[in-house]
């Protein structure tokens, strides 16, 4: 479900702006904190499907400092652990509620795409609505400067939402 092919451009033109000091490499400098989460509602399954993409350092010192443990989304040592605190983890910083009910994300797994960690989480049994309250403080207690899109396709149309620190919760009507 890799929906979001502007995050590459987005990225690319974060990098661009920005020239890393000495013989470091804009990656080593890594002066932007993003991500991604693609909500899409899929009609004929009546399931929402979600999608994040983290950047995979920023993911893992998040993951260390919550979990006090080693944490390597490249190599676990624990697959098993690791899809818990990664589904522990989202579902705590992640909420979506339709109706004014909180909509219980079901974790399906993760996948590396380069420096980025694709998470994926459905929400079964959703009727049609025309209405979502989005909390979504990813990352957060990582770095301030982290910022979170939110992009939401309801029955072909999307929106989208920008969330900075402290900003959490967003509203979009369909």
């Amino acid at each position: 479900m890799k929906l979001f092919s502007g995050w590459t451009i987005l990225c690319c033109l974060l990098s661009l702006q920005y020239q890393a000091p000495g013989n470091a490499t804009v990656a080593d400098a890594h002066p932007y904190y993003v991500s991604v989460t693609e909500i899409d509602y899929n009609a004929s399954k009546k399931e929402i499907e979600i999608a994040c993409k983290i950047f995979t350092d920023d993911f893992e010192q998040t993951l260390r400092s919550v979990y006090n443990t080693k944490i390597d989304l490249y190599k676990p040592a624990d697959k098993k652990l690791l899809d818990r605190q990664i589904a522990g983890y989202i579902e705590k910083h992640l909420k979506l509620y339709i109706g004014g009910k909180n909509a219980v994300l079901s974790y399906a797994g993760y996948e590396i795409e380069g420096e980025a960690a694709w998470c994926y989480f459905s929400v079964p049994g959703i009727q049609p609505f025309r209405s979502i309250q989005i909390f979504n403080d990813l990352l957060y207690s990582h770095k301030e400067e982290q910022v979170n899109l939110v992009h939401v396709k309801i029955n072909g149309e999307r929106k989208s939402t920008r969330l900075t620190f402290p900003g959490t919760d967003a509203i979009l009507q369909f």
